[in-house]
C-alpha cells in the first residue's frame, strides 16, 4: 500500500466513521418506521425466522428482509438495541462510499476521495446512515449496481456486469421490485440519449439474470409459500398501489421532490445543479457524435444525469412521496459533481471558479450550521429562537460563509472545495450530536418516557395506549418489547395494564375505564403524556 493509498484510506475511514457511527446511539429510535423496523427484526430473531417479518406475533409483509436480516445479525453481534439497530444503515453507506472511491480510482482517477468525500457528506446520506430504515440499504445497493453496470460499459469486462446483477438482486430484497425497474428505466434512457440502442441488448445477459434469480427468488417464494397474502399485500398494495394511488396518505405535489433532493445534496447542490447543466448542455451540442465508441468521458457524464433525472422523474410521479425515497439519486449527483471537478480542476488556471457560483455554494454551505448550533430550540420549539442564540449562530454561518467564497476565488479556487465545503459539515454534525441530542431524545423519541415507566414498576405490565401517535405506540413497542394495544380499537386489556394517554384526555380515559381502578402514576413533560395504571376489569373499586 502506497503512502497515498494509505492517506486515502485514513481519511475516508475518518470522514465515514464520525458522519455515519459517531452518535448512532445519541438519541432514541425516532419516527414510526424506525423502531417498527427494529421490532420486526427483534420478532423475527426471537423466533429465529428468518423469512415472514412478523411484528406483534403477525406477519408484517410490507417490507423485504434485507434490513432485517441485516439488523439480526448485529443484534446477534451487539445485542438488541437501538444502536445495533441502525448499525446497517451506517455499514451500507460506508460500502458505498467505498466503491465510490474504488470506481474513481480505477476509471476516473484524480478526485477519487474528492467523490468519496461529496458522497459522504451529502445531507441525505448522513441523515440515512443514522436511520433504521430500507432506504439506505437499497441506495447502496442500487448506487454499487449502476456503477458496475458502467464501468462494464467502459472496460467490457463481465465480472462488473455480473455484480451489476448481484447489487440488483440485493436492491429487490432491500425493497423490492423498484431497484431493477429503475435500473432498467435508467439504463434504457441512456440508451436512447446516446443514441446506442444495442447497449440494452447486451445488457441482458443470460449469466446474470440467472444470478439475479438465484439471490432475490428464493426468498419471495420461500414467503408466499408461507404466507399466501403476500402477494396482495407486498406487490399489489404496497408497491403498486402505492405508486399509483395515495393508499397510505402521503400525498405531496409533482414538484416535491426537486426542494427534497437540492436538500439532500447540501452542502453541495449549487455544483451538483452547476454540474448538471454542464453535462446536459455539452450533450447536447454534441448529441451527434455522443454515441462515438471511444467518448466515454461525454457518455459517463450523460449515464449519470439519465441515472439523476430519472429517479427524481420516477418518484414525482409515484402518488404516494416520503423523503427517504429519493436517496438512490444521491450518489448520482455525488458523481456528476466529481467529475466536473476531474474536469475543470486541469483547465483551473484557464477558467476561474464564478464569483456567483463561489458565493451561491458558499451560502447553501453554511446555511446548516445555524439550525445545528439552535437544534434545541427548534426541536422544542419548532422555530428559532429570538436574539442572541440565533445573532451568534448567525455570525458563525457568517464567518464560515465568507472564509468559503473567499477561498474559492482566489488562487486556490476548486482545488480547496472539499476542504472548505467539510468543514461546516463537520461542524454542522458535531453541533447537532453535542447541542441537540437531549432535546431530539426527549421531544422525538420514546426511549425516555418507557425508562422513566420501567423505574416504577416492579414487573413489566401489559400496555395499552390510547389517542397518541403512531411514533409514540411504536417507540413503546420497541423499547418494551411488548406490543402495545389501542384503546380506540377497542383493545382494552382485561387484565392490569399501563396506560398512555395525553394529558389533554383524562376525560375521555375516565369515561373508557369507568368500573376500574385507576392510577395516575406520572406526567412526561417533553410529548405532554400522562401514564396510568389500570386495574383488572372486575376488580374492587
Amino acid at each position: 500500500m502506497t503512502n497515498r493509498t494509505r492517506t486515502d484510506v485514513l481519511l475516508i475511514a475518518g470522514f465515514c466513521a464520525f458522519l455515519f457511527f459517531y452518535g448512532l446511539g445519541q438519541f432514541g429510535l425516532i419516527g414510526a418506521d424506525e423502531p417498527r423496523y427494529a421490532q420486526v427484526a427483534r420478532e423475527m430473531l426471537e423466533r429465529h425466522d428468518w423469512i415472514t417479518p412478523v411484528l406483534g406475533g403477525n406477519a408484517w409483509l410490507e417490507k423485504p428482509p434485507l434490513y432485517y436480516w441485516q439488523a439480526m445479525l448485529a443484534y446477534s453481534v451487539f445485542g438488541v438495541s437501538d444502536v445495533a439497530a441502525r448499525v446497517p444503515a451506517a455499514l451500507d453507506a460506508t460500502l458505498l462510499v467505498i466503491a465510490v472511491y474504488l470506481f474513481f480510482r480505477r476509471f476516473r482517477r484524480g478526485v477519487e476521495v474528492d467523490a468519496a468525500l461529496i458522497t459522504a457528506s451529502c445531507a441525505g446520506v448522513i441523515g440515512y446512515a443514522h436511520a433504521a430504515s430500507m432506504d439506505m440499504a437499497l441506495a447502496a445497493a442500487f448506487g454499487v449496481g449502476m456503477l458496475a453496470w458502467w464501468a462494464w460499459r467502459e472496460s467490457g469486462k463481465r465480472i462488473y456486469l455480473a455484480v451489476f446483477y448481484f447489487c440488483m438482486a440485493l436492491g429487490m430484497l432491500a425493497k423490492g421490485p423498484v431497484a431493477p425497474f429503475l435500473a432498467a428505466a435508467v439504463i434504457v434512457v441512456f440508451a436512447l440519449a446516446a443514441s446506442e440502442f444495442r447497449i440494452v441488448a447486451r445488457t441482458l445477459w443470460l449469466p446474470g439474470i440467472l444470478l439475479f434469480c438465484a439471490i432475490a427468488l428464493p426468498w419471495y417464494v420461500a414467503v408466499q409459500m408461507r404466507n399466501p397474502q403476500f402477494f396482495r399485500e407486498f406487490i399489489l398494495l404496497h408497491n403498486l398501489a402505492r405508486f399509483s394511488s395515495n393508499l397510505y396518505h402521503h400525498p405531496e405535489p409533482f414538484w416535491y421532490y426537486l426542494p427534497v433532493t437540492a436538500l439532500a445534496f447540501v452542502p453541495w447542490t449549487v455544483f451538483v445543479v452547476a454540474a448538471f447543466v454542464e453535462s446536459v448542455r455539452t450533450w447536447w451540442g454534441k448529441r451527434k457524435s455522443v454515441s462515438a465508441e471511444a467518448d466515454f468521458e461525454l457518455q459517463f457524464g450523460l449515464f449519470v444525469c439519465s441515472w439523476l433525472a430519472v429517479t427524481v422523474t420516477f418518484f414525482s410521479i409515484s402518488q404516494s412521496k416520503l423523503p427517504g425515497y429519493i436517496l438512490p439519486a444521491i450518489p448520482a449527483g455525488a458523481l456528476l459533481l466529481a467529475d466536473y471537478l476531474r474536469r475543470h480542476l486541469a483547465e483551473e488556471k484557464r477558467e476561474p471558479v464564478s464569483k456567483g457560483l463561489a458565493l451561491l455554494h458558499a451560502l447553501v454551505a453554511a446555511a446548516p450550521i445555524v439550525p445545528s448550533l439552535l437544534i434545541a430550540y427548534v426541536v422544542a420549539q419548532h422555530r428559532l429562537p429570538a436574539g442572541r442564540p440565533t445573532l451568534v449562530a448567525l455570525v458563525v454561518a457568517f464567518v464560515l460563509c465568507a472564509g468559503i467564497a473567499s477561498t474559492l476565488v482566489s488562487r486556490l479556487r476548486l482545488r480547496m472545495l472539499r476542504f472548505v465545503t467539510l468543514i461546516p459539515v463537520v461542524l454542522s454534525v458535531a453541533a447537532v450530536l453535542k447541542l441537540g441530542a437531549t432535546s431530539i431524545d426527549q421531544q422525538l423519541s420514546t426511549r425516555p418516557l418507557a425508562v422513566e415507566i420501567a423505574g416504577l414498576e416492579t414487573h413489566q405490565l401489559p400496555l395499552a395506549v390510547y389517542g397518541v401517535s403512531r411514533e409514540m405506540e411504536f417507540g413503546l413497542t420497541f423499547y418494551r418489547n411488548q406490543t402495545a394495544v389501542r384503546y380506540e380499537w377497542g383493545g382494552i386489556p382485561a387484565e392490569e395494564h399501563l396506560l398512555v394517554a395525553p394529558a389533554t384526555w383524562k376525560v375521555n380515559v375516565a369515561k373508557e375505564t369507568a368500573g376500574r381502578r385507576v392510577l395516575l402514576l406520572g406526567h412526561y413533560e417533553p410529548q405532554n403524556v400522562d401514564y396510568y395504571w389500570v386495574s383488572a376489569s372486575g376488580a374492587k373499586p
